[in-house]
């Protein structure tokens, strides 16, 4: 990244971002940038989500997004809302409408100061997420870790929203099964063909859950805004 590019470091409910304003620039953030970046302590993050004037009418910004590896994020909900956050303390606005490579996000500063960004409705069609090969329902594809006989994490459920992600649902503690050994043979199956997000999640109650997440291009991270 260049010298002169003006960036901030900010938190997503646990989400490590770097805010990169390259408005008014024609600079990108190169891999490589992301890379020496991800590697120094201090600017160490998940995603870094930069900040570029708008390709399509009727949008406020485009917003590039890339992992800590230099790989390309199709969308990325807590970094968003890093993103509104520093433009509305910025502009006094508090309605944003961002392009992505995933598609159109509408994000607004509440009153309350709470922000939140709408990530569009959710894909579960096979090829759409996507998947390597068809199945009729996404709501338990086959894929196991562990012996065929008594595997320890099975039949995820797959779906998009924006990013590829197969969530395992368990009944016992989420933090008994060793994600940072797991996530990276889970992300690089053949079957995600783009790499996938990787969650365990447990079910406490009808409306609440606990889950952990090895982010595709990050690795274990704190939160996930998907």
């Amino acid at each position: 990244m260049a010298a002169n590019v003006q960036f901030a470091k900010m938190n997503g409910l646990g989400n490590e971002i770097i805010v990169a304003d390259l408005r008014g620039t024609a600079l990108r953030v190169s891999s490589a940038a992301a890379v020496a970046l991800n590697a120094d302590a201090p600017t160490k993050f998940d995603q870094i989500m930069a900040i570029h004037d708008p390709k399509t009418p009727g949008t406020d910004y485009f917003l590039e997004i890339l992992n800590s590896d230099g790989s390309q994020a199709q969308a990325c909900g807590n970094g968003t809302r890093c993103v509104v956050q520093a433009l509305a303390a910025e502009t006094g606005k508090r309605l944003f409408t961002f392009e992505t490579v995933a598609g159109i996000l509408n994000a607004q500063e509440h009153a309350d100061g709470l922000i939140s960004v709408d990530m569009g409705i959710p894909r579960f069609e096979w090829d759409q997420i996507p998947l390597a090969e068809e199945f009729a329902d996404t709501r338990a594809i086959e894929l196991q870790i562990g012996p065929i006989d008594a595997p320890v994490l099975h039949s995820p459920s797959a779906a998009s929203m924006g990013n590829p992600h197969a969530i395992f649902w368990v009944d016992q503690d989420v933090w008994s099964y060793d994600l940072d050994r797991f996530g990276p043979l889970l992300e690089n199956h053949p079957i995600f063909p783009q790499r996938a997000n990787i969650s365990i999640a447990q079910v406490t109650s009808r409306d609440a859950l606990i889950m952990r997440t090895w982010e595709r291009g990050a690795g274990l991270t704190k939160a996930c805004g998907s």
